[in-house]
């Protein structure tokens, strides 16, 4: 999964090599906090920090044997230091390095997934400002219902991904976190006075209380953030394929040249993108369960969760920086048919206007109940005749007995359904749009 579907930095930060790397950060911080105290001598530190190195290939020897990889590590990163080793892993436990290098590992993968939210935000701003104005059908249970704009459908998207963006921030901070607090919590052999420092020096905070886990409801926060965030781009994903079936066809994913759609049909040009993501999105949540399985261990540790959590830590953050820039490029390149989308809108006869038809006639005077059958009459003859709903009710005896040809002027103006569309682009851009 990595491999296949992770950019470069991501891809980077979750080598075996790299997480050796941050493992090494976490022990030196630790030894320089007790340096800091007075608990190690400071030519030992800088000793330490000069020569402290790790083979990879001679841990995974090691681990052959011991079949532990924290003690296969700190072996290797003895052999290079010499005797100054021993005050390496000084008062620590295996989850001290573990735990708190996964704090340093998720809050960097954190804030490359900040970047395609910030990225998301920025090309739905922009289209919709490019869109605003363009009147659609909006459409309710997949039928045509009343308009809206494209403005306001990108507008929409905008806003969700806000609060995604909001979600994922508190989530990132609840996991930038650390734990040196020893075997089962206790500080026995370390101090809540070193644990801060050393966390000060990764850039992380001092878990208030852990026992010997930091407690594993903040990787569900952070995990099922990711798995909500991957909800939004699926529910923006399937709006995409609707909008591109061949009856509607208002969008269309680029397609560049020598794209091949169907090795049988040479005609097709198929949402295979939005495809996708709707896919991924399944392989996000599924994770996302795991994370929280890994909630209840017992006592103050088991190690159930460990396995689950190599696998989710890269996997779920390579998919999801995936698929934030792959939905980019999908909008950048967004093909956006306005012919289709006047076709569309009167593709259903006006009937849209029923409504501002049965709001006059109320406004006259008539109760709802025969203002609403007056208008469904007109209107299931224009479903059964396919003929255009203003042309019917212009004509209809029973409804120009209570509206004037100036009353249906105002009821069949267009631009009635976007009067307010300033109003929510002022409220979602918090003032940022002028005309």
């Amino acid at each position: 999964m990595l491999e296949r579907y992770s950019r470069p930095a991501m891809r980077e930060l979750w080598t075996l090599e790299n997480k050796f790397r941050v493992w090494l950060e976490v022990e030196l911080a630790v030894t320089k906090g007790w340096a800091d105290m007075g608990e190690v001598p400071m030519d030992a530190c800088e000793e330490i920090h000069a020569k402290a190195d790790f083979d990879l290939d001679r841990i995974l020897e090691i681990e052959e044997t011991t079949k532990h990889d924290v003690i296969a590590f700190l072996t290797s990163v003895e052999e290079k230091v010499g005797p100054s080793s021993r005050y390496i892993h000084l008062g620590c436990t295996s989850s001290d390095i573990v735990d708190t290098a996964n704090g340093v590992l998720l809050t960097r993968a954190a804030d490359i997934i900040a970047e395609g939210i910030s990225r998301i935000l920025d090309v739905l701003k922009s289209m919709a400002h490019e869109h605003k104005g363009l009147l659609c059908m909006g459409r309710t249970h997949g039928i045509h219902a009343e308009p809206t704009t494209y403005g306001l459908k990108f507008t929409g998207f905008y806003a969700e991904f806000k609060r995604h963006q909001e979600r994922f921030e508190a989530a990132r901070e609840n996991i930038r976190v650390g734990k040196l607090s020893g075997a089962v919590g206790t500080f026995a052999h370390l101090s809540p006075e070193l644990e801060e420092r050393a966390c000060a020096i990764l850039g992380l905070k001092a878990d208030p209380h852990s026992t010997q886990i930091i407690q594993r409801d903040r990787y569900a926060q952070f995990f099922t953030s990711l798995a909500m965030l991957a909800g939004g781009i699926e529910r923006l994903g399937l709006e995409l394929r609707h909008l591109q079936r061949t009856e509607v066809l208002e969008v269309e994913e680029g397609f560049s040249k020598g794209q091949k759609g169907s090795s049988a049909m040479p005609h097709k040009k198929n949402p295979i993108s939005a495809e996708n993501l709707c896919g991924l999105a399944r392989l996000v949540r599924s994770n996302s369960v795991a994370a929280m399985e890994n909630q209840a261990l017992w006592h103050e540790r088991d190690i159930s969760h460990s396995s689950v959590e190599r696998m989710i830590m890269p996997d779920t953050t390579a998919l999801i920086d995936y698929m934030l820039h792959r939905l980019c490029g999908v909008l950048e390149r967004l093909v956006v048919k306005e012919d289709n989308i006047q076709r569309n809108l009167m593709g259903s006869f006006g009937l849209f206007y029923s409504q501002r038809v049965l709001n006059k006639l109320i406004a006259t005077g008539l109760r709802r109940q025969a203002a609403y059958e007056m208008v469904q009459k007109v209107a299931m003859r224009c479903w059964e005749g396919r003929v255009q709903f203003e042309d019917e009710i212009r004509k209809d005896a029973e409804v120009n007995k209570h509206l004037a040809a100036n009353d249906l002027d105002e009821a069949f103006d267009p631009s009635y359904y976007k009067r307010y569309e300033d109003v929510v682009f002022s409220r979602v851009f918090e003032g940022e749009y002028h005309e």
